[in-house]
């Protein structure tokens, strides 16, 4: 069982990311409105997921509006604190540029992935047939396409080869395996430590649609199409959430 865990949860995390990073791949990257246009989608994606999927279930876990608050804020303050490090270490031409903010949502992806994983372990450890474990599986598989994208997107317009913008995408999903390993293990997390896990890295995925993505976009194309395409976006990732 354990096994089939392992695969099942690496298919879903780094295949669905590593999928999202070829398909951004195929996009030129020397059109600013064609990055733009993905970075703004990307970014309705993200805020679609967080708000109708991760705060809704953080709130629903018991964790209350206080815990769930304390989370956003920390998992925000984090991400912004990593992002000042990462800028820190970053070599003068490339500080401000896409590329930086492609490791900073790369890093945000990371974060949010390891609680996915332990839905999927605990999912399989509480002996819910097979069909639950692999139905959990296929939605996250799914929705961590466009987070696949969000991360290469930046990456790859800020210089970032293909073969090693699309590896980028996948090892983001690879938090995904170990979460499930941990989730299997201790069965599933406590209401208050699901609800404080999914909460902080809702606050670190806004930091970067916020913070990094919209911004980016904005400056590419001064035009009302980026905020289409974040609309766009967010109905993609409310039919990802609810379909």
């Amino acid at each position: 069982m354990l096994g089939k865990v392992i695969w099942v949860t690496a298919l879903a995390g780094m295949g669905g990311t590593g999928l999202g990073g070829t398909l951004a791949c195929c996009f030129r990257r020397d059109s600013e409105r064609t990055v733009s246009l993905l970075l703004s989608f990307a970014a309705g994606v993200m805020t679609a997921v967080v708000c109708f999927d991760l705060l809704a279930e953080a709130m629903g876990a018991s964790g209350g509006l206080r815990l769930t608050v304390a989370g956003l804020l920390g998992g925000y303050g984090l991400t912004g604190g990593l992002n000042g490090w990462i800028e820190g270490h970053t070599p003068p031409e490339r500080r401000g540029s896409l590329f930086l903010a492609g490791l900073v949502m790369a890093a945000a992806i990371a974060i949010h992935n390891m609680p996915e994983g332990m839905v999927i372990g605990a999912s399989f450890a509480r002996g819910e047939a097979d069909r639950s474990g692999l139905a959990m599986a296929a939605v996250i598989g799914l929705h961590n396409v466009p987070e696949g994208m969000a991360v290469a997107v930046p990456l790859r317009s800020g210089g970032m080869g293909r073969r090693r913008t699309v590896l980028a995408a996948a090892v983001t999903g690879a938090p995904t395996v170990l979460g499930a390993l941990l989730g299997y293990f201790l069965g599933t997390l406590g209401p208050r430590s699901l609800s404080l896990a999914l909460s902080g890295a809702s606050g670190a995925m806004l930091y970067v649609v916020f913070g990094e993505l919209l911004p980016e976009s904005s400056a590419l194309w001064k035009s009302r199409a980026p905020a289409l395409a974040v609309l766009l976006g967010m109905i993609v990732g409310m039919v990802i959430v609810y379909a």
